[in-house]
């Protein structure tokens, strides 16, 4: 039996016994354009049929070793078989032939003799239906898969006589058995069953209305999860308008309904709180606030700020803080749902509290009752705050001031809303923090005031407008300038001179006091250096530090750096901190003044007895001097606790080898009792108000010390 290679057109497999046969078949396979490989038995089509996949097969009945009939039931069995047209070539014309024929697969018959040229066209149609039915089997293979790709099923309901049918995908979409028939009421009985009444009436209105239908639903799996389906559906009519058939669709859209969730939560919630985040809680905002107007009801936004959780994070770490933060959302929460007057026409209750971001939340009250609603709420969030948290091992403490602003008195959008909340907000950290306070119109004014403030404070060092003042430090023994405080001035130009009270908070909070405070140490250097070249014997340089300045990483280097750039002794650079700033962890703080204290510089705590030192930690401070705030200076002559207080001070640096200089001394009779108790040294207007270089150095040649050791103040000063 020949092989075919290299076959480009259609290929015919003949069985006969028959040379004769074997030939006149061949030349109508020839006619139809097909090439012709031959077998003589049964075993030999099957072998053939296996090695070359011939488009068509054409089978004699009677044959040696195995019939036609046999052959070609065998031949079904075989990979592909299913699929290739099989014509019976028989003599017998016989119905039971013709119908055994068909029952063992055959697709056609032909009896013997047959004419060629008949026999070729009818190969030549059975090629073609068999192209066709190939190209129909890769098309619905090819659909598919494409719709198991899609996760896309469909279904077609015969209206008439309720018969459903549903596609393998759609089956398993829907967990419907592959094989078994499928009803309306087996559909609708897949979902969930609480989706099953909806389900089935919006099929119902669908036959109705006639109108198209889309629909989302749940369907239940073997694994106890959901699965989303988006089923759609169309009803055709008839030429009477009869509805005839339903033609629907399910896919499986599980994997977008997540995906979208997953958008929607990333968009509207904060990743951190699970809370809504600043984009979602402006949404509801402007829904309450339409609302409010409608029903002319009052509504409160309460703006939450955590006090110093900076440095929650800079001391136990960021994962702390976020826990802290979590906690925080978690009893916000609690609390506003304990609240009867919170939320209760809000269009979703989990948006009554909020996480603008960073320490930030908001608390939206609506429907209020009274005004006092908004305050209970606030003392409640504040009590809730009020327990520690318990985080890692450490026991944190958390406190936060409240700004609440009211619609419609504090604002009708929502924009007002917040600009105001976050005035009374800012307002309660300036009453001491840990407070709520309600909005004002004064707020609003300060906050426009601080906000031209700022923009020209960022401005203010390019432009030159800061100088220092000096204000003398005078020895009470020697009667002698020892020293000066080098003291900032803004001045401006449109503004004139704005008092450092002002300016300086706004500088911490803005971040600015760094550059400012750089400015500062680097020009008393270079004046004290300026003042050795005019022939001034050297005197201490006292500088102010804030608080921000001394938690820089990198202050020594940059003090160090000031002072070889200025070519200046540190022996006689003084720098003066708060009490507030060393006291806030004694134990970091000691090792930071150490070492401030090798690069040779003097210390000095500033504003001393209105804070809460420790005399066990100040006796361990690398200090050199104490300085008596001026509270207790004023009223030395008519207060004999203030006489006792400073009386304390002074004893107290002495007994420690500091030397301790009083500040604001005005009067002679200050003056007095300071001298009788042994102080050091002391500042204040009574020798010089703080004034520029130049006048220090007036002041500087102009003072003589007194032959007598009682009290003198030069002519023309005091």
């Amino acid at each position: 039996m020949p092989d075919v290679a290299g076959k480009t057109g259609p290929l015919a497999l003949v069985a006969d016994d028959d040379p004769v046969n074997r030939l006149l078949a061949r030349e109508a396979i020839e006619l139809a354009g097909a090439a012709v490989v031959e077998a003589e038995s049964g075993a030999q089509t099957l072998e053939a049929f296996a090695r070359l996949r011939p488009d068509i097969v054409l089978l004699d009945v009677v044959m040696p070793d195995m019939d036609g009939f046999a052959t070609c039931a065998e031949l079904r069995r075989l990979p592909y078989g299913e699929r290739v047209p099989v014509l019976i070539m028989t003599g017998l014309d016989d119905l039971e032939s013709i119908t055994r024929a068909y029952d063992v697969g055959a697709t056609d018959f032909t009896v013997k003799p047959f004419i060629p040229l008949i026999l070729s066209h009818r190969i030549r149609y059975m090629l073609r239906a068999s192209r066709a039915m190939e190209a129909l089997r890769e098309s619905e293979a090819n659909l598919a898969h494409a719709q198991r790709l899609a996760r896309l099923g469909n279904w077609q309901l015969e209206i008439p006589t309720s018969a459903l049918t549903v596609s393998e995908e759609g089956r398993r979409i829907l967990g419907l058995p592959q094989t078994a028939p499928v009803t309306i009421e087996t559909l609708a009985h897949a979902v969930h069953v609480e989706d099953q009444e909806f389900v089935t009436q919006s099929l119902q209105a669908t036959l109705t209305d006639k109108a198209p239908l889309a629909i989302n639903l749940r369907v239940p799996t073997p694994d106890g999860t959901e699965r989303i389906v988006h089923m759609q559906a169309e009803v055709v009519c008839g030429a009477a308008g009869t509805p005839e058939r339903m033609f629907g669709t399910v896919q499986d859209v599980t994997d977008r309904k997540r995906a979208e969730e997953q958008i929607h939560r990333l968009a509207y919630y904060d990743g951190l709180t699970n809370l809504p985040n600043r984009r979602l809680f402006r949404d509801r905002l402007l829904q309450a606030l339409a609302s409010a107007q409608r029903r002319q009801s009052t509504l409160a936004i309460l703006l939450l700020n955590l006090d110093r959780l900076k440095r929650i994070n800079d001391t136990l770490g960021h994962s702390v803080g976020d826990q802290v933060l979590r906690g925080v959302a978690e009893r916000l929460m609690v609390y506003v749902r304990r609240s009867d007057s919170v939320a209760r026409h809000a269009p979703d209750g989990a948006a009554a509290v909020s996480r603008l971001g960073g320490d930030e939340f908001t608390v939206l009250l609506t429907d209020l009752e009274s005004v006092q609603d908004a305050a209970k709420v606030a003392r409640r969030l504040l009590k809730s705050l009020a327990k520690p948290f318990k985080v890692e091992g450490h026991e944190v403490f958390v406190t936060a001031s409240i700004g609440l602003s009211l619609f419609p008195a504090d604002g009708t959008d929502a924009e007002s809303l917040l600009k105001n909340a976050d005035a009374a907000m800012n307002h309660a950290k300036e009453q001491g923090r840990n407070v709520y306070r309600f909005y004002s119109q004064e707020m609003n004014a300060d906050a426009a005031q601080r906000l031209t403030l700022e923009s020209k404070l960022r401005r203010a060092l390019d432009r030159g407008e800061f100088e220092l003042h000096y204000q003398p430090q005078v020895d009470l023994r020697r009667w002698n300038i020892v020293g000066v405080e080098a003291l900032i001035r803004w001045r401006h130009p449109e503004l004139g001179t704005i008092p450092p009270a002002k300016f300086i908070p706004l500088a911490e909070e803005t971040g600015l006091i760094h550059a400012i405070g750089e400015w500062a140490i680097r020009t008393a250097c270079a004046q004290h250096r300026a003042w050795l070249a005019a022939g001034f014997p050297p005197i201490r340089m006292a500088v102010n530090l804030s608080s921000l300045q001394f938690e820089e990483q990198d202050l020594c280097k940059k003090i160090a750096q000031a002072l070889r750039d200025t070519s200046m002794d540190p022996r006689y650079l003084e720098l003066e901190l708060t009490e507030g700033i060393v006291m806030r962890d004694a134990g970091t703080t000691i090792a930071a003044l150490q070492r401030l204290k090798q690069l040779g510089l003097r210390l000095a705590i500033d504003d001393f007895g209105t804070g809460y030192s420790s005399l066990s930690y100040l006796k361990r401070f690398p200090i050199d001097t104490v300085k008596i705030d001026r509270a207790f200076v004023r009223d030395l002559a008519e207060n004999s606790d203030d006489a006792a207080i400073v009386t304390a001070i002074i004893a107290m640096a002495h007994s420690l080898k500091l030397r301790a200089l009083a500040e604001g001394v005005e009067t002679r009779q200050q003056l007095a009792f300071l001298q009788q108790q042994g102080c050091d040294e002391f500042q204040g207007y009574l020798v010089s108000k703080p004034v520029p270089a130049e006048d220090l150095a007036q002041l500087l040649r102009g003072f003589r010390s007194p032959d007598t050791r009682e009290v003198s103040v030069p002519a023309g000063l005091g």
